[in-house]
């Protein structure tokens, strides 16, 4: 059996992609670098991140990109010896505008160097390409209408104009010939994720709804001509779970339908996991895949229903391989383990270095913890509600304008850290910095007031995360004991509905190291080592 979620933490908008044997899923980035991962599998059960193609300047660039902005639903396909990817740039969210940018790159092969980016178009998001069997290729994407209410946090359906259709000329690398609108949505709104597919003479287009909340759906249409008109799913959405509060899949939506070689019909999806009290998805936005079958020339859900299961059947009789208990990372190469990510810049060697140390990654401190330009915090995703992070960390502080340390990090506003920094009066001091939502105003506070002084020496700082709450510890030197440090923190807010709430943000909650220094001076902090160990129930 396949167990959902298949990719979990934070891996939205999943696009799968089958060339013979070897399935590959592409999922969002945002603002982190580089930009779209892409998992494979050979059985839709095992899946292993193989690459992040956006890794260089002249691909990519998010300095100045808000939070939830950056790398939106990417596409990926496979036609003519060549693997294509398409994907938004977003540059602005809050407001009435978007500023989407639309680009195609390609390779060979999926593990090999990407091409530089072509620019398609700018009328929306969640572009998408398709590769008709007459050799022609058609740009998908929905059209983004801002003489709307509709702004950041506040989607409104009339900012969802439809699903645009162009056709593109892959040997003059531009869009061509009319622009057609082909697909308003069903009465949920906010439609958007357009993928097309072919089948039995039909042309069929999947796209996602009811914003990226508990009201996501994957709605089904299909034509006869690529253009339309397009008629409705007998049910009208494929996958949700919008009417079933109790499922354990909630935010079902934005997905991409996929064959097996036997003929074999799935779907993917994305999906939350919500904790009670307070329906936080604490673990972002993450990818599912149903069995599906077809019956009428229409797609269904193999177990009925629209509700999407934790348990699938898989195509091949396979074991799930089993996720270590421990990861430890060492940084004694000169590869920053494929884990981990940072923020925006495609100028990382200005944030850390494997080298300046043989046994260590030093962190230079640049601008502040939420900065949107040059930040420097490499983190991996929290994929479990309970785990417990650790890391070592050797930092002498010229001032309190200079910290480094752990971090629990969603965005600018909602985070948890705890810090090495100087006080005046006590001298070298842990401390915990909080910022608890966005919403009203972001207000970062210090729940361990000024600290506990540490003397010299390296540092271990840790944090135990178990569900909604978090417990920062430290202790100076190898056998020394932890200390509880500041009181159990709302780990909750840590979450896409942390804060201002539901399409406030949409990214997901990382675990990491953290350095800053506003001072300008660029105060190196080295960290020797980083654990993350998932906790039992």
């Amino acid at each position: 059996m396949i167990r959902n979620p298949i990719l979990p933490g934070f891996n939205p908008d999943p696009s799968i992609c089958r060339v013979g044997e070897d399935y590959y899923i592409a999922t969002s980035t945002f603002e982190w670098y580089p930009g779209v991962q892409i998992h494979h599998s050979r059985d839709l059960v095992n899946w292993r991140l193989v690459r992040r193609p956006l890794e260089r300047k002249s691909q990519l660039d998010m300095r100045g990109n808000p939070d939830s902005c950056g790398i939106w639903a990417p596409c990926l396909s496979y036609a003519d010896g060549l693997f294509w990817l398409v994907f938004t740039d977003v540059k602005r969210y809050d407001g009435n505008f978007k500023d989407a940018h639309n680009y195609i790159v390609t390779s060979p092969t999926i593990e090999g160097e990407w091409s530089d980016p072509v620019y398609v178009n700018s009328s929306g998001f969640d572009p998408s390409l398709f590769h008709d069997d007459d050799g022609r290729k058609w740009f998908l994407n929905m059209q983004w209408n801002h003489r709307t209410e509709s702004y950041g946090g506040a989607p409104k359906t009339p900012a969802f104009d439809g699903i645009l259709l162009q056709e593109w000329d892959a040997k003059t690398g531009r869009l061509k010939g009319p622009v057609k609108n082909i697909f308003a949505g069903s009465p949920l709104g906010l439609v958007e994720g357009p993928h097309l597919f072919k089948r039995n003479g039909w042309y069929y287009l999947t796209t996602a709804e009811g914003g990226t909340g508990y009201d996501h759906a994957v709605t089904m249409a299909r034509s006869r001509q690529i253009d339309g008109p397009y008629e409705m799913h007998p049910d009208v959405y494929l996958i949700t779970s919008k009417d079933s509060p109790d499922a354990v899949l909630q935010r079902a939506g934005h997905g991409q339908y996929v064959e097996t070689p036997g003929g074999e019909a799935y779907h993917t999806h994305l999906c939350g996991r919500p904790l009670a009290p307070k329906r936080r998805c604490t673990l972002g936005r993450e990818t599912a895949i149903q069995k599906c079958v077809w019956r009428d020339d229409w797609l269904y859900l193999a177990h009925g229903g629209p509700v999407p299961a934790v348990h699938v059947p898989a195509p091949t009789d396979v074991e799930p391989a089993h996720a270590p208990a421990r990861i430890d990372y060492r940084f004694d190469g000169p590869e920053l383990s494929q884990d981990f990510q940072w923020l925006r810049t495609p100028e990382p060697e200005r944030l850390f270095s494997l080298t300046e140390r043989s046994d260590a990654l030093r962190l230079f401190g640049r601008e502040s913890i939420g900065s949107w330009f040059e930040q420097a915090l490499v983190a991996r995703r929290q994929e479990h509600h309970k785990f417990c992070a650790e890391t070592m960390l050797e930092f002498q502080p010229e001032t309190y304008q200079q910290v480094a340390g752990l971090t629990h990090y969603y965005n600018r506003y909602k985070f948890h850290a705890v810090v090495v920094t100087l006080h005046e009066k006590l001298g070298r001091v842990v401390t915990v910095f909080s910022c608890p939502g966005d919403f009203p105003h972001g207000r970062m506070g210090f729940p361990a007031g000024s600290g506990e002084a540490i003397g010299d020496g390296p540092v271990h700082l840790a944090m135990e995360i178990k569900d909604n709450d978090l417990q920062f510890f430290y202790r100076v030197g190898d056998e020394a004991e932890w200390k509880a440090l500041g009181p159990v923190l709302d780990a909750g807010v840590v979450s896409d509905e942390g804060g201002r709430g539901e399409h406030g943000s949409f990214t997901g909650a990382f675990a990491g190291m953290v350095a800053f220094d506003i001072t300008g001076r660029a105060k190196p902090a080295d960290f020797l080592s980083f654990t993350y160990q998932p906790l039992q129930s």
